[in-house]
Protein backbone atom coordinates (compact mmCIF):
# COMPACT_ATOMS: atom_id res chain seq x y z
CA UNK A 1 0.00 0.00 0.00
CA UNK A 2 1.01 3.96 -1.02
CA UNK A 3 2.33 5.56 1.73
CA UNK A 4 -0.07 8.27 2.75
CA UNK A 5 1.71 11.64 3.37
CA UNK A 6 0.11 14.22 5.77
CA UNK A 7 -1.01 17.43 4.34
CA UNK A 8 1.82 20.09 3.30
CA UNK A 9 4.31 17.40 2.08
CA UNK A 10 5.26 15.27 -0.99
CA UNK A 11 6.02 11.06 -1.31
CA UNK A 12 9.50 10.35 -2.26
CA UNK A 13 10.95 7.39 -3.68
CA UNK A 14 14.29 7.38 -2.27
CA UNK A 15 17.30 6.51 -4.61
CA UNK A 16 21.02 5.02 -4.37
CA UNK A 17 23.33 7.74 -2.37
CA UNK A 18 20.30 9.87 -0.80
CA UNK A 19 20.34 10.74 2.59
CA UNK A 20 18.11 12.78 4.62
CA UNK A 21 20.90 15.81 4.54
CA UNK A 22 21.44 15.79 0.72
CA UNK A 23 17.45 15.76 0.50
CA UNK A 24 17.08 18.84 2.68
CA UNK A 25 19.46 20.37 0.81
CA UNK A 26 17.96 19.50 -2.46
CA UNK A 27 14.48 20.49 -1.70
CA UNK A 28 15.25 23.50 0.34
CA UNK A 29 14.18 21.81 4.08
CA UNK A 30 15.83 20.87 7.43
CA UNK A 31 16.90 17.73 8.14
CA UNK A 32 14.40 18.26 11.63
CA UNK A 33 11.57 18.40 9.06
CA UNK A 34 12.07 15.58 7.35
CA UNK A 35 12.11 13.33 10.64
CA UNK A 36 8.96 14.81 12.07
CA UNK A 37 7.30 14.20 8.73
CA UNK A 38 8.52 10.46 8.92
CA UNK A 39 8.19 8.94 11.97
CA UNK A 40 9.50 5.91 12.60
CA UNK A 41 12.01 5.96 9.65
CA UNK A 42 15.26 5.21 10.61
CA UNK A 43 17.41 8.23 8.65
CA UNK A 44 20.75 5.98 8.94
CA UNK A 45 19.25 2.66 6.88
CA UNK A 46 17.39 4.13 4.15
CA UNK A 47 17.02 1.99 0.71
CA UNK A 48 16.25 2.15 -2.31
CA UNK A 49 12.28 1.92 -3.45
CA UNK A 50 11.41 3.41 -0.08
CA UNK A 51 8.86 6.05 0.14
CA UNK A 52 9.51 8.81 2.55
CA UNK A 53 7.46 11.85 3.04
CA UNK A 54 9.58 15.74 2.03
CA UNK A 55 8.12 18.58 3.74
CA UNK A 56 7.09 21.31 0.90
CA UNK A 57 5.50 21.16 -2.28
CA UNK A 58 6.25 18.35 -5.11
CA UNK A 59 8.71 20.40 -7.92
CA UNK A 60 6.64 20.09 -10.91
CA UNK A 61 8.34 16.90 -12.86
CA UNK A 62 6.49 17.68 -16.77
CA UNK A 63 8.53 19.01 -18.97
CA UNK A 64 7.44 21.17 -21.76
CA UNK A 65 6.37 20.06 -25.17
CA UNK A 66 9.73 18.53 -27.40
CA UNK A 67 11.45 17.39 -24.30
CA UNK A 68 11.63 14.31 -22.17
CA UNK A 69 12.28 14.21 -18.06
CA UNK A 70 15.52 12.26 -16.95
CA UNK A 71 16.32 11.75 -13.67
CA UNK A 72 20.32 12.08 -12.50
CA UNK A 73 22.39 9.17 -11.63
CA UNK A 74 25.37 8.56 -10.46
CA UNK A 75 28.34 10.01 -12.81
CA UNK A 76 25.95 12.37 -15.32
CA UNK A 77 27.50 14.86 -16.31
CA UNK A 78 25.77 17.67 -18.98
CA UNK A 79 28.37 17.25 -21.33
CA UNK A 80 27.97 13.43 -21.19
CA UNK A 81 23.91 13.46 -21.25
CA UNK A 82 24.18 15.90 -24.55
CA UNK A 83 26.67 13.72 -26.25
CA UNK A 84 23.78 10.69 -24.99
CA UNK A 85 20.95 12.39 -26.15
CA UNK A 86 22.26 14.18 -29.19
CA UNK A 87 21.96 17.18 -27.78
CA UNK A 88 24.05 20.15 -27.03
CA UNK A 89 24.70 21.12 -23.36
CA UNK A 90 23.12 24.67 -24.35
CA UNK A 91 20.02 23.13 -25.29
CA UNK A 92 19.78 21.58 -21.79
CA UNK A 93 20.57 24.61 -20.00
CA UNK A 94 18.41 26.81 -21.66
CA UNK A 95 15.52 24.27 -20.99
CA UNK A 96 16.36 23.74 -17.47
CA UNK A 97 16.44 27.99 -15.75
CA UNK A 98 18.76 27.78 -12.59
CA UNK A 99 20.33 24.51 -13.14
CA UNK A 100 23.98 24.09 -11.73
CA UNK A 101 26.00 22.12 -14.31
CA UNK A 102 28.69 21.52 -11.46
CA UNK A 103 25.98 20.86 -8.84
CA UNK A 104 23.86 17.68 -10.34
CA UNK A 105 22.03 14.97 -7.49
CA UNK A 106 21.61 11.88 -7.87
CA UNK A 107 17.93 11.76 -8.30
CA UNK A 108 17.02 15.18 -9.52
CA UNK A 109 14.87 15.73 -12.67
CA UNK A 110 15.68 18.08 -15.62
CA UNK A 111 14.14 18.05 -19.16
CA UNK A 112 16.31 16.91 -22.28
CA UNK A 113 14.97 18.74 -24.81
CA UNK A 114 14.74 16.42 -28.42
CA UNK A 115 14.34 13.28 -26.69
CA UNK A 116 11.70 10.63 -27.48
CA UNK A 117 9.21 9.11 -24.21
CA UNK A 118 11.14 6.49 -22.85
CA UNK A 119 7.65 4.56 -22.75
CA UNK A 120 7.67 1.59 -25.02
CA UNK A 121 4.85 0.69 -27.11
CA UNK A 122 2.67 -2.36 -25.69
CA UNK A 123 4.10 -5.81 -26.64
CA UNK A 124 7.80 -4.76 -25.51
CA UNK A 125 9.66 -3.21 -22.24
CA UNK A 126 12.43 -0.78 -21.44
CA UNK A 127 16.12 -1.79 -21.29
CA UNK A 128 18.89 0.41 -19.94
CA UNK A 129 22.35 -0.32 -21.80
CA UNK A 130 25.28 -1.86 -19.82
CA UNK A 131 29.04 -1.62 -19.54
CA UNK A 132 29.74 -4.42 -22.15
CA UNK A 133 26.36 -5.00 -23.93
CA UNK A 134 25.53 -5.62 -27.71
CA UNK A 135 22.72 -5.61 -29.88
CA UNK A 136 23.81 -9.69 -30.18
CA UNK A 137 23.78 -10.13 -26.23
CA UNK A 138 20.86 -8.55 -25.45
CA UNK A 139 18.69 -10.54 -28.68
CA UNK A 140 19.87 -13.57 -26.83
CA UNK A 141 18.97 -12.72 -23.13
CA UNK A 142 15.53 -11.82 -23.95
CA UNK A 143 15.35 -15.00 -26.79
CA UNK A 144 14.58 -12.11 -29.63
CA UNK A 145 16.47 -11.36 -32.68
CA UNK A 146 18.69 -8.24 -33.44
CA UNK A 147 16.75 -7.26 -36.20
CA UNK A 148 13.75 -7.00 -34.38
CA UNK A 149 15.21 -4.81 -31.42
CA UNK A 150 16.80 -2.82 -34.64
CA UNK A 151 12.59 -2.68 -35.89
CA UNK A 152 11.25 -1.13 -32.49
CA UNK A 153 14.05 1.22 -32.00
CA UNK A 154 14.35 3.58 -35.25
CA UNK A 155 17.84 5.19 -35.36
CA UNK A 156 19.24 3.16 -33.16
CA UNK A 157 23.31 2.85 -34.09
CA UNK A 158 24.39 -0.87 -32.98
CA UNK A 159 27.74 0.21 -32.86
CA UNK A 160 27.01 3.05 -30.39
CA UNK A 161 25.50 1.66 -27.84
CA UNK A 162 26.22 4.17 -24.40
CA UNK A 163 25.54 3.05 -20.81
CA UNK A 164 22.50 4.59 -19.82
CA UNK A 165 20.72 4.24 -22.78
CA UNK A 166 16.98 3.23 -23.16
CA UNK A 167 15.99 1.03 -25.52
CA UNK A 168 12.69 -1.24 -26.04
CA UNK A 169 12.79 -5.10 -26.66
CA UNK A 170 9.95 -6.27 -28.63
CA UNK A 171 8.25 -9.13 -26.78
CA UNK A 172 10.98 -8.79 -24.14
CA UNK A 173 11.19 -12.00 -21.83
CA UNK A 174 14.57 -12.46 -20.18
CA UNK A 175 15.79 -15.98 -19.37
CA UNK A 176 16.11 -16.34 -15.43
CA UNK A 177 19.33 -17.48 -14.12
CA UNK A 178 19.64 -20.88 -12.25
CA UNK A 179 18.24 -20.34 -8.45
CA UNK A 180 15.44 -17.66 -9.99
CA UNK A 181 11.97 -17.68 -10.73
CA UNK A 182 10.01 -15.54 -13.75
CA UNK A 183 7.90 -12.41 -12.46
CA UNK A 184 5.31 -10.49 -14.23
CA UNK A 185 5.07 -6.98 -12.54
CA UNK A 186 1.66 -5.76 -11.52
CA UNK A 187 0.28 -2.30 -11.09
CA UNK A 188 2.00 -0.29 -8.41
CA UNK A 189 4.87 -2.77 -8.18
CA UNK A 190 8.27 -1.23 -7.23
CA UNK A 191 11.47 -3.41 -6.80
CA UNK A 192 11.30 -2.22 -3.34
CA UNK A 193 7.50 -4.19 -2.86
CA UNK A 194 8.95 -6.98 -5.10
CA UNK A 195 12.22 -7.37 -2.73
CA UNK A 196 9.59 -7.53 0.34
CA UNK A 197 7.12 -9.49 -0.73
CA UNK A 198 9.01 -12.43 -1.67
CA UNK A 199 11.46 -11.84 1.32
CA UNK A 200 14.59 -11.06 -0.83
CA UNK A 201 17.25 -7.93 -0.37
CA UNK A 202 17.04 -5.03 -2.61
CA UNK A 203 20.29 -5.77 -3.81
CA UNK A 204 19.82 -9.47 -5.01
CA UNK A 205 16.55 -8.52 -6.85
CA UNK A 206 19.11 -5.52 -8.87
CA UNK A 207 21.63 -7.92 -9.37
CA UNK A 208 18.95 -10.73 -11.41
CA UNK A 209 18.00 -8.13 -13.39
CA UNK A 210 20.68 -6.07 -14.87
CA UNK A 211 19.94 -4.01 -17.41
CA UNK A 212 15.99 -3.29 -16.31
CA UNK A 213 15.59 0.45 -15.53
CA UNK A 214 13.96 0.34 -11.07
CA UNK A 215 12.71 3.23 -12.30
CA UNK A 216 10.76 2.49 -15.13
CA UNK A 217 8.91 -1.00 -14.43
CA UNK A 218 6.01 -1.65 -16.65
CA UNK A 219 2.90 -3.49 -15.92
CA UNK A 220 3.47 -7.10 -17.90
CA UNK A 221 6.82 -7.01 -17.45
CA UNK A 222 8.87 -9.99 -16.84
CA UNK A 223 11.63 -9.83 -13.90
CA UNK A 224 13.52 -12.54 -12.30
CA UNK A 225 13.52 -12.69 -8.55
CA UNK A 226 16.46 -14.66 -6.66
CA UNK A 227 14.47 -17.57 -4.62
Amino acid sequence: MARQCPPGTFAYTVRAGDTFYELARRYNTTVAAIINANPGVNPNQLQIGQTICIPGQQPPTTCPAGSTPYVIRAGDTLYALAQRFNTTVNAIMAINPGIDPNRLQIGQTICIPGVPPTTCPPGSITYVIQSGDTLFAIATRFNVTVNAILAANPGLDPNNLRVGQIICIPGGTPTCPPNTTSYTVRAGDTFYRIARAHNVSLDALLAANPGVDPDHLQVGQVICIPK
